[in-house]
């Protein structure tokens, strides 16, 4: 209940729910009460954050800053095992394993993946529960992806009991001990992952996925134009950012790591 509780709330503190419900409060302003001008005012800064929440430049600045913290991981170190978490996923037979992987999972098990093929001696773990009625879990989706693109089944391990990133960080611990470990996720999340990881008791080496903040060059109208692109690009940064505060709420704050640690 907590879980699900945690998920509404924070998807609605989202950007695009949020500035939605502040536009529909300006508009009943507007229809029906005499506070005219303050409903005028919540529609245009509404309007406003929206706009500049779905621009490239404004976009990935927010979420720049948390994708810089730790490089692709491209270093020989010795590793036992490479964690892949888990992210948006649904089931569905018919359909290529790669499509039941959804945003930010399928870029995470790719990098998985080419990690595994550096260090094929090292065991794979995918996490993840299953959500809603989905026959299958999280974790198994991705390891059926894995092995659709050349893992042998004895080389993956699924942990498809965790719900969360705490979750996954303890039933990681009972599998790993204290193994030399990747830990891959989307690169925007890797430093809460790795605040939980390490409050666990555990050492990762950071090996971000899914890169999306663009400083590479682009089109002057693809900087120019709003998207929801670039305002899903916003939402990852103000999400990551809303975890960060309730790890601080929680107590699971601590000293950020420095890259490559």
């Amino acid at each position: 209940m907590f879980f699900t509780l945690k998920k509404v709330i924070g998807g609605m503190l989202l950007p695009l729910p949020l500035l939605l419900s502040f536009m529909a409060a300006g508009l009943l302003l507007l229809w029906f009460s005499r506070w005219q001008k303050s409903g005028k005012i919540l529609i245009s800064i509404s309007w406003l954050l929206l706009l500049l929440l779905s621009l490239q430049p404004v976009a990935d600045r927010l979420l720049l800053p948390l994708e810089n913290q730790y490089p692709t991981w491209n270093r020989s170190e010795h590793v036992d095992y490479i964690v892949v978490l888990g992210g948006g996923y649904t089931f569905n037979p018919a359909w290529a394993p790669s499509s039941n992987l959804i945003g930010n999972s399928l870029p995470r098990v790719a990098e998985g993946v080419r990690q595994w093929r550096r260090y094929p001696q090292a065991k794979m773990i995918f996490t993840g529960a299953a959500a809603g009625d989905n026959p299958m879990s999280n974790a198994r989706v991705a390891a059926q992806v894995a092995e659709s693109l050349g893992v042998p089944a004895d080389a993956i391990m699924v942990l498809d009991q965790p719900k969360d990133t705490r979750e996954e960080a303890q039933a990681v611990k009972i599998a790993v001990g204290q193994h030399p470990f990747l830990l891959v996720t989307s690169a925007n999340h890797l430093p809460r992952a790795m605040h939980f990881f390490q409050a666990a008791g555990l050492n990762p080496l950071a090996a971000p996925a899914n890169q999306l903040a663009i400083t590479s060059p682009l089109n002057w109208w693809e900087r120019a134009i709003p998207s929801p692109l670039w305002l899903s690009h916003s939402e990852r940064a103000i999400y990551e950012t809303l975890g960060q505060a309730w790890q601080a709420v929680r107590g699971d704050d601590m000293t950020s790591p420095q890259p490559g640690e």
